[in-house]
C-alpha cells in the first residue's frame, strides 16, 4: 500500500492540542521514540542545541501545572517533557537560533506522539521571564539552558477532528 500526499497532509492536519488525557501511562521506548524524532529537527548550523527534561513524577508535573496559566493540563498528563536550548551551544550564541531550533524540534516531537496515538499539548514558557526563572529553579537547570517549552504527553481523553487553518489572506506571491 502506498501512502499519498493527501494522506501524508492528512496525518499534519490531524494533529491537535490535546488537554485532556485518559489514564494510563506512556512507556519509556514510547518517550525515546519521540525524543529521537525531536532531535531528528534541523538546527542553524547542526548544532543542536537542544536538551530535553522527562517529567514523570506527578508532583512536579502538578508544580509545572500551577506556573503557567495554559499548563492545567500537565496536571493529569502521565508525563511532560520540557524542551530546552543550551545557549552555549547555539549558532553563534544567538537567542534566536536557539528558539528556532527549539521549536522545530518541539513539532517533531508533536508530529511524533500524534503518530504513537498519544495525546500531546504545547505550552510555550519563553519568553516569560519570570516563568523561565521558575522553571529553570524547579527542575534545576543549569544556567546556560533556556526552558522553551513543555509538551504534556497521555493517553487522550479527547478528540478533536482534522483542520486546516489555511488562510489565503496571509499569503501572497513575489511581495507583499
Amino acid at each position: 500500500m502506498t501512502t499519498t500526499t493527501d494522506d501524508n497532509l492528512g496525518f499534519i492536519l490531524g494533529r491537535r492540542s490535546i488537554r485532556v488525557y485518559s489514564p494510563g501511562e506512556v512507556n519509556a521506548l514510547a518517550v525515546t521514540r519521540l525524543l529521537e524524532a525531536a532531535m531528528a529537527a534541523p538546527s542553524a548550523m547542526t548544532r543542536d542545541p537542544w536538551r530535553f527534561v522527562v517529567v514523570r513524577e506527578r508532583q512536579t508535573l502538578s508544580k509545572l501545572a500551577t506556573l503557567h496559566p495554559g499548563a492545567a493540563m500537565l496536571a493529569s498528563a502521565a508525563v511532560a517533557i520540557v524542551v530546552c536550548g543550551d545557549l552555549d551551544v547555539a549558532f553563534e550564541r544567538h537567542i534566536s537560533y536557539l528558539l528556532q531550533d527549539c521549536a522545530a524540534a518541539t513539532e517533531n516531537l508533536l508530529l511524533a506522539a500524534h503518530a504513537q496515538g498519544l495525546g500531546a499539548c504545547w505550552v510555550g514558557i519563553h519568553p516569560g521571564e519570570a516563568l523561565v526563572k521558575r522553571v529553570k529553579e524547579l527542575l534545576s537547570l543549569p544556567a546556560s539552558f533556556v526552558p522553551v517549552a513543555v509538551v504534556s504527553l497521555g493517553q487522550p481523553g479527547e478528540q478533536a477532528p482534522p483542520r486546516t487553518r489555511y488562510n489565503a489572506a496571509h499569503v501572497r506571491a513575489e511581495r507583499w
